[in-house]
């Protein structure tokens, strides 16, 4: 477990409201016009955001639920909530559909898993919200989590870690191969156009 004295990043100086309305957007190192470099800047944003959780659980054990865990809460809902589901739709949108048709028999297979995962993390994600938004709320009551509740949140970031391993081993490098440069950029145009970015 990552530990640290102190437990929560602070938001980065110049984060402006379009920062706080989709989490995740901004990327200095990628833009929109390399939508795959995009998907793997989200991959490292969950990830992130992963970690961030499991700091704000540990948090939560020996601090309970003080200004520092609800703004961690907070920061775990947004992402999940609104960035995480642009990011599985770019992938059913665009990655999936050309692999499944002219990928490979064990490349299709796979597929099929990434999106049976897509709809497990969905449902998993509507039960794990549940205390966090306790949390992030400051309701009474809100710890401590039951036993069903700290599965759900094991469960998901689980499940999520094994994904983004498939996708960047085999799913992206397969894809990236099979579409050409024009397709990529009407690919990366769309992806900015579901955020309000084009």
């Amino acid at each position: 477990m990552i530990r640290s004295s102190v437990p929560f990043p602070s938001r980065p100086p110049g984060a402006g409201a379009a920062d706080a309305a989709v989490p995740g957007l901004r990327s200095p190192a990628a833009g929109f016009d390399q939508p795959f470099e995009m998907l793997h800047a989200c991959h490292e944003r969950v990830q992130r955001t992963l970690g961030l959780l499991e700091r704000l659980r540990a948090h939560l054990r020996v601090q309970g639920c003080d200004a520092q865990a609800r703004e961690a809460a907070r920061d775990v809902l947004r992402y999940f909530d609104i960035a995480a589901p642009l990011h599985h739709e770019d992938e059913e949108l665009h990655v999936f559909p050309p692999l499944l048709a002219q990928g490979p028999a064990p490349v299709v297979d796979l597929v099929r898993q990434l999106q049976r995962d897509h709809a497990a993390m969905a449902m998993l994600w509507s039960q794990a919200r549940v205390p966090l938004a306790a949390v992030a709320g400051g309701e009474p009551g809100a710890l401590p989590w039951s036993p069903e509740q700290e599965r759900a949140l094991d469960d998901f970031a689980d499940l999520y870690a094994g994904h983004i391993d498939r996708e960047e081993a085999v799913a992206y490098p397969v894809a990236q191969g099979l579409l050409p440069e024009a397709v990529l950029d009407g690919m990366g145009q769309e992806m900015a156009r579901r955020r309000g970015a084009a």
